[in-house]
């Protein structure tokens, strides 16, 4: 019962996704051709409310579901790592036409092919931390 408002967290979040038509590849493709200011703008308020839910945490040190502190650890701004992370981000995002936070919403929306897309960020994962102490820092 503790954990039924992760499961609310995450319907909540399935319905506005499919309602802002973020899981459409439609949407994401306008977004990559210019065409369209619809996903830049759901990415904008995400971008925003992130951040003003980050201070919030900060401020208040608002506690875990533990009831531990919750801790932000301070991150080494490299500017190849970010570029060459975010060209393989952006490569697979248009290349799946799926951004990541959706892909759980179109699995419950039966689009089954998405779950190659889900294994492979998975696999990725996992080879990224095998890889992790040998990548340039």
């Amino acid at each position: 019962m503790k954990l039924i408002k992760f499961l609310f967290t995450g319907v909540l979040f399935g319905i506005i996704m499919t309602k802002s038509e973020a899981i459409s590849w439609f949407r994401i493709q306008e977004m990559f051709r210019f065409e369209s200011f619809h996903m830049y703008g759901i990415i904008g308020v995400a971008v925003i409310l992130g951040a003003a839910i980050t201070a919030l945490i900060k401020r208040f040190h608002t506690r875990n579901i533990e009831g531990g502190e919750i801790k932000f650890n301070p991150k080494d701004i490299s500017v190849p790592r970010y570029l060459f992370g975010g060209i393989i981000f952006g490569l697979g995002w248009a290349m799946t036409g799926a951004c990541p936070g959706p892909l759980f919403t179109l699995l419950g929306h039966g689009v089954l092919t998405i779950l190659a897309v889900i294994l492979s960020a998975i696999l990725g994962t996992y080879v990224y931390g095998l890889l992790r102490s040998r990548l340039p820092h």
